[in-house]
């Protein structure tokens, strides 16, 4: 059976086709991607901005059978067959009333 560990600082709740769910708590330990913001100057007056994004911090080392649930950002910048984000596209969110994401049907994957 495979091992899931939230590197993410947010529960995460997959609802699965039979109407269970499977929980994520927090491990403590979040993954990261560095990001330092460039001013490119402004347009008639409003500042401009671009996102420079740069080494990601708090991905262990691989383990078998372990699977790391971190954000899309460390999923798209660390090609690796161990990492997971949740899939929050509008077919893989699941919402409540209010348009509110609640739960993903399941994760993306580099491959």
């Amino acid at each position: 059976m495979a091992n899931f560990i939230n590197l993410t600082p947010h529960k995460v709740i997959v609802c699965l086709s039979d109407g269970s769910q499977k929980v994520f708590e927090p491990s403590g330990s979040v993954a990261r991607v560095n990001q330092e913001m460039i001013s490119l100057g402004n347009i008639d007056g409003i500042p401009i901005s671009a996102s420079k994004f740069s080494n990601v911090v708090g991905v262990p080392d691989p383990v078998q059978d372990t699977y790391y649930i971190v954000s899309a950002l460390v999923l798209n910048a660390v090609k690796r067959d161990d990492l997971v984000s949740p899939d929050t596209s509008p077919s893989g969110a699941v919402r409540d009333a209010n348009g509110q994401i609640i739960g993903v049907k399941g994760f993306l994957m580099n491959k």
